[in-house]
Parts: structure tokens; sequence; C-alpha cells
């Protein structure tokens, strides 16, 4: 196949499975090194940004992925009235930074850290799709460990786990301080909730 040919096949390859696809399955489908067709994709991706279409391809930890650009979400949103994306709270956003910095990691792990009970929260972020379990600790009880997803690169913009900015004391020290005031404010409450024993 000539390069137009190669090209028309990654875009169909690409707008078909609607998924990431790995470099080295491009390249086994397509019969070209790897190297050629990631020089291929990034070629493509350059031209459909100065062309300004509507769709653009994407970079994903060593995938690529075909996306409507962000910018034509409202209208398609009048069209097929595609929800909105999950909105975090601020201490989903808490726990999820952990698990992105401290991958594989249990759910106890990111307790100590935070210093409260996660189990509501990871699975949360669980049902978005933003973590998966990614298999067991070998240790007693084995317990499961947790890592970011391909949907969490996508959801925050960044190619690869590489690009994540870099923790600082601050930011932990900040985690750290939002735990005690979660764990203050849900003993306030349970206080609040228990019954008086005083007679009437």
């Amino acid at each position: 196949m000539n390069i137009k040919e190669l090209e028309a096949t990654i875009e169909a390859v690409l707008f078909t499975i609607g998924e990431a696809v790995e470099v080295e399955r491009l390249a086994v489908a397509l019969e070209h090194d790897e190297d050629t067709i990631r020089r291929l994709v990034r070629n493509m991706m350059v031209r459909y940004e100065d062309e300004d279409r509507g769709i653009h391809i994407i970079e994903l930890d060593g995938a690529f992925q075909m996306c409507t650009k962000p910018d034509m979400y409202e209208a398609l949103i009048k069209v097929a009235h595609v929800p909105k994306k999950h909105t975090l709270t601020d201490v989903a956003l808490e726990t999820l930074s952990i698990i992105a910095y401290k991958q594989p990691i249990t759910r106890l792990e990111i307790e100590k850290i935070r210093g409260v009970n996660c189990d509501h929260i990871v699975n949360k972020l669980v049902e978005y799709n933003l973590i998966c379990e990614a298999g067991r600790l070998d240790a007693p009880g084995r317990p499961i460990l947790f890592a970011t997803t391909e949907e969490f690169l996508r959801y925050f913009g960044i190619g690869s786990l590489e690009d994540l900015p870099i923790l600082n004391q601050e930011t932990i020290d900040t985690f750290k301080e939002e735990a005690e005031k979660e764990v203050m404010a849900r003993l306030m409450e349970e206080e609040q909730e228990e019954p008086s024993d005083e007679i009437e």
C-alpha cells in the first residue's frame, strides 16, 4: 500500500474501533514497522489540526484514538443528548491523585495516607472507570491493587503518567488537612445523630 492507502486504513481502524489502538496492533494489521506507523499517525494528527476538522487523533501512552474535538461537544449534546462527564468532588480528586502517584496501591494504603475510610470513593472511581483493579498484593489476604485507567488519561487530557505534574510536600499536607476536616465533620454528624438520654 502507498502512504495514502496506509493513512486511509489507519483512519478506518481508529474510527471503527472507537477506543485507543496500540501502535503494535496497527503495525501488525498494516504489515509495517511500528516507527513507520507512528510517524504516519502523527502526520495525520498534524493535518487534522491544520484542516480544522471536527475530529482529531490523540496519543495515549503508546496508543492512538480518534475523538471528537472538545469544542464540538455542545453541538453533539443537542443531537445525541450525551451526558456530561462525572463531576469529581475534592475528596474524589484527592483519592484519585494518591492512586495516580502511588499506583499500584491497595485500599488500606490509600486510607493510611488520607486517614479516613475510602471504600465509597474508591468504588465511585471504579464506577467512573477512572481506576481499575490491577492485580493483588502478595501479602496476607491478597488485597486488591488499584491503578488508573486509560479513561483517566483521557479525562485529564494527558498522554501518559509521565506527564503528571510533580507532587510537592505542600500538596501532600493539603491532602492530610482535608482528610482531617473530613474526619471531624463525620464525628460531628455522628454526635448529632446520637439519641438523647434525657427524659422528657
